[in-house]
């Protein structure tokens, strides 16, 4: 094992000296950009069929058919960025130019389309959603997979990683806490209008941050300049057991997804004010604090280990949760903190889990496929935000809700329902796929080792 923390890469300069700018930059990157996500992924469903008026139905189509394309789309995207090089390496180039298109199709997403006929707000709406999911794919596969070329060193790589999650939590969070606020101050009695001007004030306040992350980062695992196929990409998928069982994991966030876009409609009707959303922001950004202590443990820890352990103890709050009830705001707000707690910390194991993964797919094909390798957890992410956005419009069709109105006992009931106990199951179906997951740290310090003496052989 210390032959493998020796020669930690083949391919990579042998001092690595990652500077606290350089994690503070990595960091701006995912804060920014995910505060387009934040919005979009907490606030479009409610925007459509709240202020557009599309139909909670026709919604989940428009879901639907955006994830069925970036099926398509995000593999063959992946396979340029691992394809492509520049001066600038081969994951910053992205960094210095997308967040300006992030930043204009998340404000173009909330237009409020005042005048149109309903027919083109429909049509208007899946066109800006599907363009953003396809910008928002260009913009985070690269940003993940810089990861892995900016350290090979496992240590290093997990607090790269935990400062990459601990900035896409900080800027989702960050959504609440200030865009409902700044709808109401900037709109007034116009709520659509409110929409559209805090989704400017907050991209305008996101761009310059996201632009930092291409400033003052660097790239030091060097990758060799080879073509890669769309045929390479399927290899690259089909080789790499352990990615799957990791992204299944990853996929279980659809179970939270879901009850982070009832939550404006669960604080609004079940706990009797939308500014509430504002406290669930707070509470997100403090759950933050979990991401510091990841690091640690996990040079005592196997990660399996430490994410077993968390989706285990959530089981258990959140069903206490629902025995509680809600009718206590603040109690609500404590359960809800305990178990935004225990959800961040799963982000940077997650996360460094699959980055471990790719030397697991070097070995088997030769090629590292970083890009690829990410693009799944891009494509999964999206999915599972897209499949949350869906299933909560047929959620809110099967329980009665309707917009703007009292809703029913039966109603609020199943909204706490969902989200007391829907993210349970997530955690239940991790707990049984990381129980028989075994590539674990050992494994990934034997297949590092191996290539390295690959990389002497061809020497």
């Amino acid at each position: 094992m210390e032959t493998a923390r020796k020669y930690a890469s083949p391919n990579i300069e042998t001092k690595e000296d990652i500077r606290p700018k350089e994690f503070a930059s990595y960091f701006g990157y995912g804060f920014g950009q995910c505060i387009s996500f934040g919005l979009v992924g907490s606030y479009i469903l409610f925007f459509y069929t709240d202020i557009l008026g599309i139909s909670a139905a026709a919604a989940s189509i428009i879901f639907l058919i955006a994830r069925t394309w970036d099926a398509i789309n995000d593999p063959m995207m992946a396979s340029v960025m691992d394809t492509l090089h520049s001066k600038h390496g081969k994951f910053r180039p992205y960094l210095k130019y997308m967040p300006f298109f992030v930043a204009i199709i998340t404000i173009v997403c909330f237009l409020p389309l005042d005048g149109l006929s309903p027919t083109a707000k429909l049509i208007y709406a899946g066109g800006t959603y599907i363009l953003w999911g396809m910008i928002y794919t260009v913009s985070d596969v690269p940003y993940w997979s810089l990861s892995s070329v900016m350290s090979q060193d496992a240590q290093q790589r997990t607090k790269l990683i935990t400062f990459a999650n601990m900035g896409v939590f900080a800027g989702i969070a960050l959504s609440p806490v200030l865009f409902v606020p700044l709808a109401e101050w900037l709109g007034g009695d116009d709520i659509g209008q409110g929409y559209f001007l805090a989704t400017v004030v907050l991209m305008i306040f996101a761009l310059p941050i996201m632009l930092n992350g291409f400033k003052n980062t660097k790239e030091r695992v060097k990758a060799p300049k080879t073509k890669v196929k769309l045929s390479d990409a399927a290899r690259a998928i089909k080789a790499n057991k352990p990615m799957f069982a990791v992204l299944v994991v990853f996929f279980c966030n659809v179970f939270m997804n879901i009850t982070q876009a009832l939550n404006v409609f669960f604080f609004t009707y079940n706990l009797g004010s939308a500014s509430l959303m504002s406290i669930f922001g707070i509470i997100s950004l403090a759950s933050c604090i979990g991401f510091f202590i990841i690091p640690t443990l996990a040079k005592r820890f196997k990660k399996k280990h430490m994410l077993m352990t968390i989706v285990a103890l959530d089981i258990v709050i959140r069903v206490i949760w629902y025995t509680v009830g809600y009718s206590s705001v603040f109690v609500s707000f404590i359960f809800i903190a305990i178990t935004m707690l225990l959800y961040t910390a799963t982000g940077p194991l997650i996360s460094s889990m699959l980055a471990e993964t790719i030397e697991y797919t070097e070995l088997k094909t030769g090629k590292r496929n970083e890009a690829i390798i990410f693009s799944g957890q891009t494509f999964t992410g999206k999915l599972s935000v897209a499949i949350a956005g869906g299933a909560t419009g047929l959620i809110l069709t099967w329980i009665n809700y309707r917009p703007n109105e009292a809703q029913t006992d039966f109603t609020l009931d199943m909204m706490f329902f969902v989200i007391a106990l829907l993210p349970a199951l997530g955690s239940l179906i991790r707990l049984i796929v990381m129980y028989f997951y075994s590539y674990t740290e050992d494994e990934y310090n034997i297949i590092v080792e191996k290539l390295h003496e690959r990389k002497l052989r061809e020497q």
